[in-house]
């Protein structure tokens, strides 16, 4: 019986009702969260017991079994996150009597460096989409606009025509959370945005009928005239990135990163890099920090006169 069929004890129904109602979590969160507790429920049965008979030990053992089936360590700390915040559910709501969970640290997630572009790669880039017809002139908006403002996929494919005010150079996000942010637009994003939404871009693709009516209001459109898709605008990337060698190598995050990456190696000041990208917490910027301190090093290594022991002839 795998996690999707195991059924669920109350009090972990009750803890998953009260994320949504008292702390408003998203679907998606909650999705992720069934699925970590419907594993964890599954395991403590196997072993025979019950949620309220689990001890530290049994908490170390899943963790140890997860491990043990290649979960990467991004997964077992999330699901460990899950299983912590049901165990203290549970003894708030009288439903056990100890906190077999609360001493286990959560294990250390290596924190892999993003992968930025060189500036001349993205230049490279930007300069493949060739021609002026209405799906040029949409693909070039697209890159220009995700390294220029640094917008998550979905945040790009989700702009309505109300969001964007180019006389201000000024675009209206909704992020994680459907926290709203306004974004500065750069001239070039502006002047491909302002292409794409004239008559000969846009225009070209819009139907006479709109399918649904948030098409209407979609700044990107797909070759049908629908709003363009998630997966619809991964796809126009990584033809762009295999087109200029950039293979798989280049996707619509690893232009988010770049842009962060950028305006901190020009001096940038940090807050106003999180800002800009909506991270929540300044911890998520501050991994942009680490790349850019590698960068310092690589040009002061290169540089400075007395950066390099000589060696002796």
């Amino acid at each position: 019986m795998g996690p999707h069929t195991v059924q669920l004890p109350a009090p972990v129904e009750e803890y998953l009702s009260w994320l949504s109602v008292e702390r408003g979590r998203s679907t998606n969160t909650l999705a992720a969260y069934r699925r970590d507790l419907a594993a964890y429920v599954e395991f403590v049965h196997g072993r025979g017991a019950a949620l309220g008979d689990v001890d530290e030990a049994l908490v170390q053992d899943y963790l140890a079994y997860q491990r043990a089936a290649g979960r990467a360590p991004a997964s077992v700390a999330r699901s460990l996150v899950a299983v912590r915040a049901l165990h203290r559910f549970l003894v708030d709501e009288g439903y056990s009597g100890a906190d077999p969970a609360g001493e286990v640290g959560v294990p250390r997630v290596p924190q892999g460096l993003p992968k930025a572009l060189a500036e001349d790669e993205v230049e490279r880039l930007l300069g493949a989409v060739i021609g002026e017809d209405a799906v040029a002139r949409r693909d070039r908006a697209i890159l220009e606009v995700l390294y220029g403002t640094g917008l998550r996929i979905s945040e790009l494919v989700g702009l309505s025509l109300t969001d964007v005010s180019l006389d201000e150079g000024l675009l209206r996000a909704y992020g994680k959370g459907s926290k709203e942010r306004v974004v500065p637009i750069g001239r070039f994003a502006s002047q491909a945005l302002d292409s794409w939404l004239s008559q000969s871009g846009r225009g070209a693709l819009a139907p006479e009928r709109w399918a649904r009516r948030g098409d209407a209001e979609a700044v990107f459109l797909n070759a049908r005239g629908g709003r363009l898709s998630r997966q619809g605008a991964w796809g126009i990337v990584r033809r762009y990135g295999e087109k200029v060698g950039l293979g798989g190598r280049l996707t619509p995050h690893v232009l988010r990163h770049s842009c962060a990456t950028h305006m901190l190696d020009r001096g940038a000041d940090i807050r106003a890099v999180q800002e800009l990208l909506g991270h929540a917490s300044i911890s998520t910027t501050q991994v942009y920090t680490k790349v850019s301190t590698e960068r310092l090093r690589q040009v002061y290594d290169q540089a400075h006169p007395r950066a390099k022991v000589r060696k002796r002839r």
